[in-house]
């Protein structure tokens, strides 16, 4: 009986570069309710970072060289390996000897262009080592492995939150409203339309303040640079919270202040994969505005779950922002809409069912 049971046990690991931002929340969630459907899944990432400090019951290890992570495969191994972003390590599993389906996950490419031009450079890798794709039902990112790699088999597998974890909880009243931000301070966060949207908002209502949530060892240093110069062009260097890796489970206390100072949280990526951290806001309750940045639409519906303004355009992100923050009714309404659609659409469950149905098709069975 036992030993049946460690045979049909699936086994499978993740890997990713650092662990930080959207896909550290991902790993997290999924190895947990992994766990709970059968299957044992690990997590490797090849460099130390400040997710570390997002304690976690799952079994992560951090490896850069090529003999650490060929004495983790051939100990553990896993039937499955799932590459996330990447695009050298399919190739550098199989020159190690590892035999299993690798997977190759789309998540976190940046820009249009940058997933394009990932996705190009790595066409003969995954053309080579990868038995399959598996990607987040965002449009440009299926549109690019659809043309650019007809032959790979796809998996679109929505991403998962925790909508018990982040919920919107009872927290003391900011003296102020909040215009909240969270990310990276590189292109395609694109917070220098924030810090534009924010000083316009400013204008208009006197009291609001910025908080800035950010990691400041991803950040570009040419960013952080000019983050300093506007900030005081701006004149906001006393108008502005800057806060460095909050931990992940403080974040729904954090998003559940700005929804009850009568603020709102602001995301001005150039594109996103997914977007987890408005997501997260919006299962808190915190209302969001937000540029239609591909990965948001799954969850974004314009004045019904948040709202959307066209990039670039800052007159129509204030216009929109302050409507979120003084129209009461409309704005209770997106809170309460927001925290359903969160909650029935991106259950955990539901990812692990889909993701079993990947590891079947692809002949790991069960």
């Amino acid at each position: 009986m036992h030993k049946s049971q460690r045979v049909n046990r699936v086994k499978v690991l993740f890997t990713f570069f650092v662990p930080s931002g959207g896909v550290d929340t991902l790993n997290r969630l999924r190895t947990a309710v992994l766990q709970r459907h059968g299957i044992e899944a690990h997590v490797l990432y090849l460099y130390p970072g400040s997710g570390m400090q997002n304690n976690t019951s799952t079994p992560v290890f951090t490896a850069s060289s090529d003999e650490e992570i060929h004495s983790l495969i051939h100990h553990h191994r896993y039937d499955a390996i799932i590459v996330t972003s990447d695009i050298a390590m399919p190739g550098r599993l199989r020159a190690l000897g590892y035999k299993g389906r690798i997977i190759y996950e789309a998540q976190g490419l940046g820009t249009r262009e940058q997933a394009m031009e990932t996705i190009q450079m790595g066409v003969p890798y995954l053309q080579a080592h990868c038995n399959a794709a598996v990607i987040p039902p965002t449009d440009h990112l299926l549109e690019l492995f659809i043309h650019m790699c007809p032959w790979l088999h796809r998996f679109v597998i929505p991403n998962m939150l925790d909508t018990n974890t982040f919920a919107p909880i009872s927290v003391d009243t900011p003296p102020y409203p909040v215009l909240a931000w969270v990310g990276r301070l590189e292109h395609n966060k694109n917070w220098r339309e924030y810090l534009m949207i924010s000083s316009e908002i400013i204008k208009k209502i006197p009291k609001a303040r910025l908080w800035f949530f950010h990691d400041p060892t991803l950040a570009n240093p040419e960013d952080e640079v000019m983050f300093r110069h506007m900030l005081a062009e701006y004149g906001l260097e006393d108008r502005i919270g800057i806060f460095i890796n909050v931990p992940h489970s403080q974040m729904p206390t954090f998003y559940s202040m700005v929804a009850a100072s009568g603020g709102i949280m602001l995301s001005t990526s150039l594109l996103e994969g997914f977007g987890y951290a408005v997501a997260e806001a919006i299962s808190c309750g915190c209302p969001v505005l937000s540029t239609d940045s591909d990965g948001v639409r799954s969850f974004i519906t314009h004045n019904r779950t948040g709202k959307f303004y066209p990039i670039g355009n800052v007159k129509t992100a204030v216009s929109e922002a302050v409507d979120l923050m003084r129209n009461k009714k409309l704005r209770e309404y997106i809170r309460i809409q927001g925290r359903q659609h969160m909650a029935i659409s991106f259950s955990p469950d539901r990812y692990a069912t889909s993701f079993r149905e990947m590891m079947t098709a692809l002949s790991i069975f069960f």
